[in-house]
């Protein structure tokens, strides 16, 4: 057995897939199946079941696949160590966004790492909150964007504190006021924002013991930006997400200092690619950073 056969046995379940694992390695079907039945031969047990509707990991193979990753990520993390002893940092670097990270912060983050580290291949998955936190304890992901500041199981790099805010129309009574007050939020229709990715809001509304009258719960921010708009309802938001200019709505602060906290998690050893992208990232933000 080698590393290609186990990349070739990541990527067919990553993308539950063999014709799309062969399209994306640049293989062929052929290839990847022969690839995947040497394993099965070697292991002597069956790894991925395939039958006319699909593929679907077997007992075994869903057993070995936490494994097989980490053979993966220590394999990737000795090339970049190796490279780092001789003053280069390079490899390829896994990282979990999600959409207010991608927008506001990772394009200025990415172009410092292609310009200091232009060997660093950087890959990015988006998800939400706990699907990035998943897959970086994992190791699918080396480091990913997370809504908190510590972890029991990850070290955090805290970043930054983005300012949760109320979304309210022109037509809106409160559009007016300086600060919006828990127990006016109770009192008008409300838009949650789904609870995959933005737990905070939640969790805000329940350390204040306030019980909207949620008359929608959407995932897409410019979806609940278009329902304020359109005087369905009043939101509440994290400040990053918002666009530059979301006239002629408004966005009021609460009547409490309400925020999200925004880390950059990575495992407890983690490679040189993502020591750097740590770094470079603390200085975008306007952190203390050391770039070596």
């Amino acid at each position: 057995m080698s590393l290609v056969q186990y990349e070739i046995f990541i990527k067919v379940v990553e993308l539950k897939s063999f014709t799309k694992a062969a399209d994306q390695l640049g293989l062929t079907q052929s290839a990847v199946s022969h690839a995947i039945t040497g394993l099965e031969t070697e292991f002597g047990f069956q790894l991925i079941s395939r039958s006319r509707s699909g593929m679907t990991l077997t007992r075994e193979g869903a057993q070995l696949l936490p494994s097989i990753r980490s053979v993966l990520q220590d394999n990737e993390k000795l090339h970049q160590e190796a490279s780092a002893i001789l003053g280069v940092t390079a490899g390829t670097l896994c990282v979990g966004v999600f959409t207010s990270v991608s927008r506001h912060l990772l394009p200025q983050i990415i172009q410092t790492m292609d310009n200091l580290y232009p060997q660093v291949k950087i890959r990015l998955t988006e998800g939400n909150y706990e699907e990035i936190e998943e897959q970086t304890i994992s190791g699918k992901l080396d480091c990913g964007f997370v809504n908190k500041f510590h972890s029991d199981q990850l070290k955090v790099t805290p970043l930054l504190k983005d300012r949760i805010l109320c979304i309210v129309s022109p037509e809106s009574a409160l559009y007016d006021q300086l600060a919006i007050s828990f127990d006016q939020i109770e009192q008008v229709p409300f838009i949650m924002p789904a609870f995959g990715g933005y737990h905070e809001v939640k969790r805000i509304l329940a350390e204040n013991h306030v019980h909207p009258n949620v008359r929608f719960e959407l995932m897409e921010e410019n979806a609940i930006l278009a329902m304020v708009a359109h005087h369905l309802g009043i939101s509440i938001l994290p400040e990053l997400v918002l666009p530059e200019d979301i006239a002629p709505l408004k966005a009021i602060p609460l009547e409490t200092d309400s925020y999200r906290t925004i880390g950059l998690a990575t495992g407890f050893h983690p490679s040189p690619a993502a020591k750097q992208f740590v770094a470079v990232t603390k200085q975008v933000i306007g952190l203390d950073a050391d770039l070596a």
